[in-house]
């Protein structure tokens, strides 16, 4: 059965995700304000197929829109293969996604990482999910597994703010919109697939269930969502902690040299399920007023089974065991260690469970009035998130047996080759091993987001065209808690000690099957529910919080006030027509970042009230320079606040290395003044030739240091923590291309093209610890592109699409421990669609067509990092509209 479905999996290079409804196509932009580019150019094409038409959506909503902004709407997220959100977002020009275990998560703008985008729902801003895996919170970087594509009819990029747009990004304003009835009109869709990882060899459902009603005088209507969502996914994956300098000084009589850290054989699996629901219900008693509600709710539970051999090449921390290098036996590059071999070497099987349960719930309610000239608005919304786990049982369980080898290790051959990893133990024999630390580390996060927004504005005629005043409140809060509860069996105690029982071989016969190395590929890992009824007793359960534990948690709280004026204009420069708008923003934020300071075993409650106030000017300037060509210009002053986790006053100490995290609540907000200019040229409804350039000073740059501390029962370990301490630039350009060559003869009028390029540059300097990081930022890669290819004619559409990005920083080390960097990578997927009947499509999908690795590498490319080995997804099923 395996065999058939990799055979599935490797002949299926093209799928189609029907879309929910085709003929949704609302847009948060300003509604045309001249003649559309196809009358322009004397042209009355008439486009058929489901995706041109949302391109011709889109390409018209970017051309008349007062500011620089990217649209996608229902059909192309429905027609891409797309998991979530973010992969529908990935194909937006300057847009780049990070992909944990092969499925979209955050999102870059521009070379920015997540941490600078500002996620709105609906226009609102809403509450954030955590990273409660392994702990490794950030507090502002939306979670876009979260949004179910199929919910969602529209997403706008904004990169180019005005005044009276929610402040937040330093790299885009996002803000997805969910289906609502007065969009829809009456309609049912239903969506039935089923998803196929090839890595697992095994297919989950996924049905969702959109109905919508609309009386017959289009007053009232309303509309339900419904969606259940299964995978399972395996992720082959070698897995390095880092180089670290000077470990083996003193026994290689040099200094300056790196050598490996803690290196893992692992294989990561996930159980995901994902319930979710929305109701929008709209109330339109007269043309001038509508009232419209949504609610969206999600809940997400991962259960993450991770089994590993780590491996510590310099690891001193069990008493009576020093690693010590062979003499004659390293090879030297430059200022690696390539090659060596190294006695008393601790390895240790690994086992690391965790149910993961995110839930998420948004309530919003918005009202509008538009008589004669005057406008006015108002929304409220709530919106809460919770990650957790379920009980403390399941909150990251890790179970662990060691044994001392010597090691010989091997990595002349670069970062893409698996490294030779040998011992003369045998991983494979519990007779070899001795019980490690146990321990359980349960995590709860909860965000909330209250947020209310008045607006008025009034329309005139002349060179002002509109002023617009306003006012938000928002009140966020994260509660953040972690503790751990650790069991140190007596040392030397044999693992057979607790039976049979509570070890098996690695489940899998064919870890990073196709890669060479020399590496463990069979080894012993512990079984969880074993370790749990021998270590995890009533005491254990019940014990009193540890001053590690309080170190841990903390709560921030921010309430924000803003106002604006914003003033549009509206006059021609000779023939030219020129619109655009200028406003100014102020913003008052009160925040009170909660915890406690550990000095030894003594912990002190702390609370730090910390206050900004902000002003943002903005300007956009739109020039209709031929009644095809426009031109745009853009300038504004923009501010992202620090990560909450960054702001914390708190302490978290790793469990399985000497490294500590640490809060900093005297951060200020990054800062920067932005500017931007393009040229677009409109040469057919949904064809179109754009270029843009734009450059960002920022100011208040918050950068890394890592400073050594003592702590008890573990020694020195590496403080990292956060400061403002520099500048940084980032400038570059990016230009896209897309096309319906409706201009062929038949049947090649249905074939399509797009195509996007950015060009991302940066200037900075600072340091992390003392290590001078020179003109890089976390999460920017210089170059990135994709390009698409589709054919749509009578029943068939097909698409074709690779997505691409260069490497990026993704570590930026410290004094003693070498940078990390994500290396470039590409990923083909593609669709194939029959419509079998004028309301029912089958679909076919697959993504990561050809079956592309990510990997990292540690500065150097000699240095290996991470090979990640996920395969491809294919998804089939059908979609039927009544």
């Amino acid at each position: 059965m395996r065999i058939t479905k990799r055979a599935l999996a490797s002949s299926a290079s093209v799928i189609l995700f029907a879309c929910i409804a085709t003929s949704a196509s609302a847009q948060t932009i300003p509604a045309p304000t001249s003649a559309t580019a196809g009358e322009i150019n004397g042209e009355d094409i008439v486009v058929t197929g489901s995706y041109a038409r949302s391109l011709r959506a889109a390409t018209e909503a970017k051309r008349t829109a007062s500011y620089q902004v990217d649209s996608i709407n229902s059909t192309d997220i429905g027609k891409f293969p797309t998991q979530n959100v973010a992969e529908a977002l990935q194909l937006v020009t300057g847009v780049a996604i990070t992909r944990p275990r092969g499925e979209g998560l955050n999102v870059s703008v521009r070379g920015l990482g997540p941490q600078f985008q500002n996620t709105l729902l609906n226009g609102s801003p809403v509450a954030v999910n955590e990273v409660i895996e392994n702990g490794g919170a950030a507090g502002r970087q939306f979670r876009f597994e979260m949004l179910p594509a199929e919910f969602t009819s529209s997403i706008d990029v904004v990169k180019t703010p005005t005044g009276d747009m929610t402040e937040g990004a330093l790299g885009g304003n996002i803000n997805v919109k969910t289906f609502e009835p007065f969009d829809v009109g009456t309609k049912t869709t239903l969506n039935l697939r089923g998803t196929y990882t090839e890595q697992t060899g095994k297919i989950k459902p996924n049905a969702t269930l959109i109905t919508s009603w609309v009386n017959k005088d289009d007053t009232f209507g309303i509309l339900v969502g419904a969606q259940y969502w299964a995978k399972d996914v395996r992720n082959d994956r070698w897995y390095n902690a880092g180089w670290y300098k000077d470990r083996f000084a003193s026994q290689l009589g040099q200094t300056g040299l790196y050598l490996p850290t803690r290196t893992r054989a692992t294989v990561e699996t996930e159980k995901r399920e994902r319930l979710s629901g929305m109701l929008s219900m709209q109330w339109r008693p007269n043309p001038e007023m509508t009232t419209t509600l949504n609610v969206l709710a999600t809940r997400l539970d991962v259960a993450y089974d991770e089994f590993g051999l780590d491996i510590y090449p310099d690891d001193t921390s069990v008493a009576g065991h020093r690693p010590t290098i062979v003499p004659g036996s390293t090879v030297i590059d430059g200022d690696t260690v390539v090659k060596a071999t190294i006695n008393d070497v601790r390895f240790m099987a690994s086992r690391e469970y965790s149910l993961n349960r995110h839930d998420l719930f948004n309530v919003g309610l918005r009202q509008t009035w538009d008589h004669d000239d005057w406008h006015v608005a108002g929304t409220v919304n709530w919106s809460y998130a919770h990650s957790y786990h379920p009980s403390y049982d399941v909150g990251t369980v890790r179970s662990r047996a060691m044994f001392f080898a010597p090691l010989t290790y091997d990595a002349t051959r670069g970062y893409k080759e698996v490294p030779d990893f040998n011992t003369t133990v045998d991983p494979t024999n519990p007779a070899n091993y001795q019980l490690y630390q146990f321990n359980i580390a349960p995590k709860n996060s909860k965000d909330w987001n209250f947020y209310a927004r008045g607006d008025v504005a009034h329309d005139f005629d002349g060179f002002l065209s509109k002023i617009a005043v306003g006012g938000e409140y928002q009140f966020r809060k994260r509660d953040y808690s972690r503790r751990d509860f650790i069991v140190n069996p007596v040392a030397g105690t044999p693992l057979s000690s607790l039976g049979s029982g509570a070890y098996e071989q690695l489940p899998f016969d064919d870890y990073l099957g196709g890669l060479g190395g020399n590496i463990p590929r069979n080894f012993l890992v512990p079984v969880t529910s074993a370790y749990l009824d021998a270590f995890f007793t009533s005491d254990v359960e019940n014990s009193a919080l540890t001053p590690a534990d309080l170190a841990a948690s903390f709560r921030t709280t921010e309430k924000i006030l803003s106002a604006y004026v914003r003033a549009d204009y509206d006059f021609s420069l000779g023939s030219v027509p020129i619109t655009g708008n200028v406003g100014l923003r102020y913003v008052h934020t009160d925040q009170v970042a909660s915890g406690n300071l550990r000095t030894g075993n003594t912990i002190t409650p702390v609370s730090y009230p910390k206050t900004f106030n902000n002003v943002l000017p903005s300007f956009n300037l739109r020039a209709e320079l031929t009644p095809s060509f426009i031109g745009r210009l853009s300038a504004s002053r923009v501010l992202t606040r620090p990560n909450v986790t960054d702001s914390a006053p708190r302490i978290t100490i790793s469990t399985d290395a000497p490294t500590a995290s640490g809060g900093n609540p005297d951060l200020v907000p990054f800062l920067a003044t932005q500017f931007d200019g393009s040229l677009e040229w409109y040469f057919s409804k949904s064809g179109s030739l754009t270029g843009a350039v734009f450059y960002k000073a920022m100011d208040d740059y918050i950068t890394q240091q890592n400073v050594p501390i003592d702590i008890p029962g573990r020694g020195t370990v590496q403080l990292s923590t956060q400061v403002n301490g520099g500048d940084a630039k980032v400038y570059g350009f990016e230009a896209a291309y897309q096309q319906v060559f409706t201009f062929l003869p038949q049947p090649f009028d249905g074939l399509g093209f797009q195509a996007s390029y950015t060009r991302t540059s940066v200037k900075a300097n600072y340091t992390a610890g003392s290590r001078v990081i020179k003109d890089e930022m976390i999460g920017l890669s210089k170059n990135s592109f994709n390009v698409v290819g589709f054919f749509e004619k009578g029943p068939i559409s097909t698409r074709l699409s690779y997505v691409w990005r260069d490497r990026y920083l993704s570590g930026t080390g410290s004094t003693m421990q070498a940078p990390t960097y994500t290396a470039s990578f590409g990923s083909l997927d593609g669709s194939l669609a029959y419509r079998l009947t004028s309301n029912v499509t089958l679909s076919l999908e697959a993504i990561n067509i050809a079956k592309a690795r990510q990997y990292t590498y540690n500065d150097l490319p000699i240095r290996y990092g991470d090979i990640n080995d996920y395969g491809r997804t294919i998804l089939f099923g059908a979609r039927a509209e009544f």
